[in-house]
């Protein structure tokens, strides 16, 4: 398979705060890798600096061939990055048909497409994004994503906080979106279900990459020193 991201030593830093010491990772096409980690290790910053959302002060990032350091956020997004954030981030005042709509690029995903991964949403266009509940927002979310045709899908915590039954369903959807052959970088918490899904995992501590390998080789002697569960 061919690399689509690489991220090799990257820094980044909030003002004169350091926050990534080091980070490397890899995403080939059809891939899932998991970055993993405690709270606060860096994971959501490393996200940000891959989206061009805050500015890198070291290292080397390439998605598709292209250097994105040298590159504004807007541009990564059209090279084919797609980001489903913490926090879901709806446009609110909007109907999902409008949510959807507004983000909508040309390419097999489509409004019938994104509708069929997840039915709710279907039976909800008309509603405003303010208006569904919680697991439906992170559900247009994702759907939103998807509806820029991305090559790559970053997940940022899309099933926290969620019930049980709609940690099932966004679940069942990532499966579906790996047989499918999309490329996901995946950040959660839940280990039983990334190892499902996930073909690799990256963990980060304190800012620098630890540990990568593959998805199976996380054992639990592994799971204790860096992730705490």
């Amino acid at each position: 398979m061919s690399r689509l991201l690489e991220l090799e030593a990257v820094t980044a830093a909030y003002g004169p705060v350091q926050a990534l010491f080091g980070v490397g990772l890899g995403v080939d096409e059809a891939e899932v890798v998991a970055l993993m980690g405690r709270n606060g290790m860096g994971k959501t910053t490393t996200v940000r600096t891959i989206c061009r959302m805050m500015p890198a002060t070291g290292g080397r990032i390439v998605f598709a061939g292209v250097d994105l350091l040298r590159l504004p956020s807007h541009r990564a997004a059209q090279l084919g990055i797609g980001l489903v954030p913490e926090g879901r981030r709806t446009f609110a005042p909007l109907t999902v048909a409008e949510n959807l709509a507004v983000a909508a690029r040309p390419g097999a995903w489509d409004l019938g497409r994104v509708t069929a991964l997840f039915p709710r949403l279907g039976e909800r266009l008309g509603q405003t994004a303010r208006t569904l509940s919680g697991g439906e927002q992170q559900m247009l979310a994702i759907a939103r994503a998807l509806m820029t045709n991305p090559r790559l899908l970053i997940l940022d915590e899309a099933t926290e906080g969620l019930a049980p039954s709609v940690r099932h369903e966004i679940w069942a959807a990532i499966r579906a979106l790996k047989q499918q052959g999309l490329s996901i970088l995946l950040i959660d918490k839940s280990l039983k279900e990334i190892s499902a899904v996930a073909d690799r995992a990256v963990i980060l501590e304190r800012g620098e990459t630890v540990w990568s390998g593959a998805m199976a080789d996380v054992t639990t002697q592994i799971a204790d020193r860096h992730l705490g569960v």
